[in-house]
């Protein structure tokens, strides 16, 4: 399969003024762009070659095809996670926010504070875990919540090029700005997905066997 370049669920001006055109143009019309590039490149006539990139994550050692099919991975979701029509969460999300953490409020404090203690470059999580609860993660370089058995609901990417043109190397005004364009509605349908899940033991996705070529996790 070949893997293509997601469109983007918004236009290219839509997240202005916290995220401009020339944002989006560099950062997914070059950098997504990229990944899906590279990862095309490194898995043809491979034993990844037919694999989704949710597969080739689950299964690829660390090393160049799991870094840019992460990426390429990391980088739809956190487009998704994103909208010009923010609003806050509400139903069951709402409720189960309200009793772990108090508030919304307090959830993005502490979103704000994973993001923003991030050493480096990498990515800012809200997860569901496989008891329901939420939780909130950062993680590394290309590193998903998936390969943690975590079921992503918000990502918040905090590589240098996703704001540098904005904001230069002011990575806490964009995060402050992140708030008013988060895709709760985005989060709430990954929640819901998730809820017939969460008393069920996460399905082993390794390939194995001597003829496979990929080691299993």
């Amino acid at each position: 399969m070949t893997h293509q370049l997601p469109k983007l669920p918004f236009s290219r001006f839509a997240l202005a003024p916290y995220i401009s055109g020339q944002t989006i143009d560099v950062h997914y019309g070059k950098h997504h762009q990229h990944y899906i590039d590279e990862l095309n490149k490194l898995v043809a006539d491979s034993d990844y070659a037919d694999l989704s990139l949710e597969d080739i994550i689950q299964v690829a050692p660390p090393g160049p095809i799991f870094n840019n099919a992460a990426q390429a991975w990391n980088h739809d979701f956190y487009w998704k996670s994103l909208t010009s029509f923010g609003r806050k969460p509400r139903g069951e999300l709402l409720r189960t926010i309200d009793k772990q953490f108090g508030s919304v409020e307090q959830l993005e404090k502490e979103i704000f504070q994973a993001a923003s203690g991030q050493f480096g470059s990498g990515w800012a999580w809200l997860v569901q875990n496989t008891d329901g609860s939420l939780a909130v993660l950062a993680t590394s370089n290309a590193n998903t919540p998936l390969k943690l058995g975590k079921k992503p609901l918000l990502a918040i990417d905090v590589w240098e090029h996703a704001y540098y043109l904005d904001y230069q190397n002011d990575r806490v005004q964009y995060l402050e700005n992140i708030r008013h364009i988060t895709n709760w509605e985005f989060a709430e349908l990954n929640f819901i997905e998730a809820r017939p899940r969460r008393d069920a033991r996460p399905a082993d996705r390794s390939l194995s066997g001597a003829n496979s070529g990929i080691p299993a996790i």
